[in-house]
């Protein structure tokens, strides 16, 4: 899978990507990462790239030439027309089914603002998904697209070393995922839970299931509704293992 990230700030980009798992996998060849910066587009002197809104209102905003350009150069040589994300507040909250579906395209450009954002004539021209990874403000769309490369590029065969990862881990069934240990067995006085010692799979696998299905009702009750509701001839737990905190 190739990601083409347009941005102002290609380094911040490429030098967090090029840690951890994303890295070993631009590494290995199993994704690609490109940061192409929007500066090198700019038709002036400064490569200035953002001017006043007309109407009035403060800010800057990023012009639709340079952007436009840098996305012609990025799909000249594609042999077909790619998705291109736009991260923004105003856009669909990014979520794991999204992950999945953008994990299947060959090709994928994301496109970072700034300022007050991005004249919208470019917009309405290039951009094919408005994305938006919570309700909150971030000073450029970076760090949004930093957080796509690294939930996509997990699904991509060849990023994880256990093929079975992806399978297992919270929302990949609609539930967050159940607890998990380590050596020592016994540490601060808590035991790992017996069952995971039993060697018995099957009860191992119960337990799990039953331990996610109470720790979404504790943590994402909006998650346990939609699986109660998809789920109706399941067994389901109806009060909450979690214990109260003590009052001071």
């Amino acid at each position: 899978m190739k990601f083409h990230i347009m941005t102002l700030f290609p380094g911040m980009v490429m030098n967090a990507l090029s840690e951890s798992i994303t890295g070993r996998a631009m590494g290995s060849g199993a994704i690609s990462v490109e940061a192409v910066n929007i500066r090198d587009y700019a038709n002036n002197k400064h490569n200035k790239v953002d001017d006043y809104t007309y109407g009035g209102g403060a800010g800057m905003l990023m012009q639709a030439d340079p952007v436009y350009l840098c996305y012609e150069d990025i799909t000249k040589d594609l042999s077909a027309p790619p998705r291109v994300v736009y991260l923004t507040p105003q856009g669909s909250t990014y979520d794991q089914n999204m992950a999945k579906e953008f994990s299947k395209e060959e090709d994928i450009i994301l496109l970072c603002g700034h300022y007050e954002g991005i004249d919208e004539r470019v917009l309405e021209e290039i951009v094919t998904d408005y994305v938006s990874i919570g309700d909150y403000v971030l000073t450029g769309g970076e760090l949004a697209a930093m957080v796509i490369v690294d939930s996509v590029s997990r699904l991509c065969p060849g990023v994880l070393s256990n093929s079975d990862s992806p399978d297992v881990e919270s929302f990949s069934d609609g539930l967050l995922e159940y607890p998990q240990y380590s050596r020592p067995e016994v540490w601060h006085g808590k035991r790992v839970p017996e069952v995971l010692l039993s060697g018995d799979h099957a009860k191992v696998d119960e337990w799990r299931h039953e331990m996610a299905l109470v720790r979404t009702m504790d943590r994402r009750f909006d998650l346990y509704k939609k699986y109660v509701l998809s789920h109706p001839d399941e067994f389901i737990p109806k009060k909450s293992r979690r214990k109260k905190r003590k009052k001071d």
